[in-house]
């Protein structure tokens, strides 16, 4: 079964929510399914969260990464191929050339199963949330290169989308450059913490789409995944008005909106906020 799309102004999109814990096999047999989920629903594109194949112990990050072609998102993106969809395949570990350190790497696959985009996470989490002391730079080298990729499906229109990763939402400069490069959509496949995301996740997902006119795929792990440590979830899309489309209001599951660029345009035309930037006055 080939995925649906509903006009030639509409890509239809999905957001999994994952609670993936430190057993590889599993968390790929949940993808899958996710993405089958999402094939069901007409989705054409569907987007996984932030280190969907393992979530665990350093060792197990070390251990566990993948080339950005490795088996776990070679499993998926057949799984998406099969039916017919574009795949974000969020993020997985992928060994670096440093010691001891990986990269958070996302990887957007076509619906023939090809990697056509590789972005590695730019902005590492160094924060302590609650009473938990995060230290991602310990385990993960960063990233240095802003990622755009198109996206094409028989039957609906071409858009570009920005790739980001998790703690990137914070970073509005990220996302203004992204939009500013022509994307349409800003990805942002996460594991935001439970005590961070209860306070800031909905706000800044939204800002982020408003600011940029632009819509947003989020999807969120959920749940602990190790003693004491838990993502918020609500995985949503969100629209360029801030509109809140569709949302995975708790577990694992997944949501469904379409990305209608007749909406883009018209959003666009009536707040033309990247048209009416003043870098000659503040420098970017």
């Amino acid at each position: 079964m080939t995925a649906a799309q509903t006009s030639d102004r509409v890509l239809r999109a999905a957001c999994a929510q994952m609670n993936s814990r430190d057993d590889v096999a599993e968390n790929v047999r949940v993808a899958v399914g996710l993405v089958e989920a999402a094939a069901d629903r007409g989705a054409s594109l569907v987007a996984l969260p932030e280190t969907w194949a393992f979530k665990g112990v350093r060792e197990g990050i070390l251990a566990t990464a993948e080339a950005p072609d490795g088996p776990s998102n070679a499993a998926v993106a057949a799984a998406a191929s099969r039916r017919g969809m574009w795949l974000l395949a969020g993020s997985i570990y992928e060994p670096s050339p440093l010691p001891d350190r990986v990269y958070n790497t996302s990887v957007l696959f076509d619906p023939n199963g090809t990697a056509r985009a590789v972005y590695r996470k730019i902005h590492l989490f160094d924060v302590v949330s609650g009473d938990v002391a995060y230290e991602e730079s310990r385990d993960v080298a960063p990233g240095e290169e802003l990622v755009t990729a198109d996206v094409a499906v028989p039957g609906a229109a071409a858009l570009r989308l920005g790739l980001t990763i998790c703690y990137d939402l914070r970073f509005p400069e990220l996302y203004r450059a992204l939009a500013l490069r022509g994307a349409a959509v800003l990805c942002v496949p996460a594991a935001f913490t439970a005590h961070t995301g209860a306070a800031h996740w909905d706000v800044l997902v939204r800002a982020r789409a408003v600011e940029n006119t632009c819509f947003v795929l989020a999807p969120d792990q959920v749940g602990e995944h190790l003693p004491g440590r838990s993502c918020h979830g609500q995985s949503c899309i969100v629209d360029p008005w801030g509109a809140v489309l569709a949302r995975v209001d708790d577990g694992v599951g997944v949501c469904v909106a379409d990305i209608d660029l007749a909406r883009l345009a018209e959003v666009r035309t009536q707040v033309p906020s990247l048209a009416n930037r003043r870098p000659d006055v503040y420098g970017t």
